[in-house]
């Protein structure tokens, strides 16, 4: 084991490998720029990088990613934001980089290595860290994928480990600071009206969707060896079901919902091939980068058994694809159907009720209750929206999430060890058996096979769409 960390520390200089890149240029520039306009930056910035930039190419390029993003730059937060950051240009694998980043550093005692490189190069970076002496009290920001299996995310966590401890990782999943996954719990716990009927008691099934009308345009080299299951299921989707289905953290000890994570996980069985839909939109093979003969995945539908008291013969169903009807990521609860009135008035099932969490494009609730309307025939679901991005105003994004959370030195929005584990001993089985993978036409929600999967359950539900 090498170096250690103390973990309450705030960081006091980020250090970001690899700004020059894709990742820096869409969500990091921006990122930084608006956690510099809410006054949330208060240590120096370091980028790495092997181009040999100067300063104000540097700036150049900072300023040209940030507007690129729609934000509307005020020089004074610019210019703020450019004061805190110095460059470092070397080759990852050279000594003599680690010497410049530590002059560059400044004696800052507690760093942050934000490494936006890519997975093959993390080794390589840690290694470098801790051979230059500056892995004591650090921690370390790595990008997924973690590994493309399980054996693979075992091996990589092995080689970081030899260097650094498991205390010392932040992986990001940048879903983990998307604003509405965290307040799933608090919404389930806080609510007396919801906690008590959230179970096996109450609750049919969960239903939960991330459908994308766009495809995979200019990303055929990037998105063909991985496939919706490894892009978004494994990860993503999985830390929605978490959300969605684990215990309540311990009272005072936040660091506890990251082992309500990995418990929940660890209760999820393994996924059943024969319960899982593998889609590809007509077209797709189509695309720069593509194989001609591809059989990944655009779309994948699975049904998840969560073995626990609580949850135990409830459904989770999952869907996620490119190409779809709409954009959109919804949790939707579907309660058990309410007991037979007998009252004789306009029959005698009301539909089920349901809760709606919307995460996407903006955040949201519904409620849906069963409704007599004096124009109609039968009972009918009357719908109760929150739309809460217009009632707090601008929230933050993922990205400014997840960098302010790594500076105060906390790690509950980013993923251990043992969840990512858990997370590969759920899909595994998919990824040995999986089945053929069929045609379905854009702008459609699938193959048909997605919907067979709901069985009786009453089928897909429309997604919350606005308009």
């Amino acid at each position: 084991m090498g170096a250690t960390d103390d973990t309450t520390a705030r960081r006091d200089v980020l250090v970001i490998f690899g700004i020059t890149g894709d990742l820096a240029r869409v969500m990091t520039f921006r990122s930084l720029y608006r956690l510099e306009r809410r006054g949330l930056l208060d240590c120096p910035i370091v980028g790495v990088a092997f181009e040999d930039w100067t300063m104000d190419r540097l700036a150049d390029r900072a300023r040209e990613s940030i507007a690129a993003t729609g934000e509307e730059i005020d020089e004074s937060v610019f210019g703020r934001l450019m004061h805190r950051m110095s460059y470092v240009h070397g080759d990852f694998g050279k000594p003599e980089t680690y010497d410049g980043v530590k002059q560059a550093m400044g004696g800052a005692e507690h760093p942050l290595f934000y490494l936006e490189v890519p997975p093959n190069l993390f080794a390589t970076v840690v290694k470098g860290v801790a051979g230059g002496g500056l892995a004591t009290n650090a921690r370390f920001v790595i990008e997924k994928p973690f590994g493309h299996d399980r054996a693979s995310a075992t091996a990589l966590a092995a080689e970081l480990h030899s260097v650094v401890d498991e205390s010392q990782l932040l992986r990001v999943d940048h879903y983990l600071g998307k604003v509405g996954l965290e307040e799933i719990p608090f919404l389930r716990f806080a609510n007396t009206l919801l906690a008590p009927t959230w179970n096996r008691d109450h609750i049919d099934h969960v239903q939960i969707s991330m459908t994308e009308a766009f495809g995979v345009d200019d990303r055929g080299h990037f998105y063909d060896p991985v496939g919706a299951l490894r892009d978004v299921v494994v990860n993503h989707l999985l830390q929605v079901v978490v959300a969605v289905a684990m215990e309540a953290p311990e009272p005072g000890d936040r660091a506890s919902i990251g082992r309500r994570r990995t418990e929940l996980l660890r209760q999820v069985a393994p996924a059943d091939p024969a319960r899982y839909v593998r889609g590809q939109y007509r077209g797709y093979r189509e695309v720069d980068g593509v194989a001609d003969d591809s059989t990944t995945e655009t779309f994948a539908a699975l049904e998840l058994r969560i073995d626990n008291p609580r949850w135990s013969g409830v459904p989770f169903f999952i869907r996620t694809g490119k190409k779809l009807r709409a954009t959109e990521t919804e949790v939707r609860i579907v309660y058990r159907d309410a007991p037979s009135l007998g009252f004789g008035l306009r029959g005698d099932h009301p539909p089920s009720n349901e809760l709606v969490v919307r995460l996407g494009p903006t955040f949201g609730v519904r409620v849906a209750l069963a409704a007599q309307r004096v124009d109609t025939a039968r009972p009918e679901l009357a719908e109760l929206d929150v739309g809460f991005a217009a009632k707090p105003g601008e929230v933050p994004t993922p990205y400014e999430v997840l960098f302010e959370a790594a500076l105060a030195g906390g790690g509950m929005r980013f993923a251990s060890q043992g969840t990512i584990d858990a997370e590969w001993a759920v899909i595994q089985p998919l990824l040995d058996a999986p089945p053929e993978v069929q045609a379905y036409e854009p702008g459609t929600w699938g193959p048909a096979a997605a919907e067979a999967l709901m069985g009786e359950r009453g089928g897909w539900r429309e997604p919350w769409i606005d308009g």
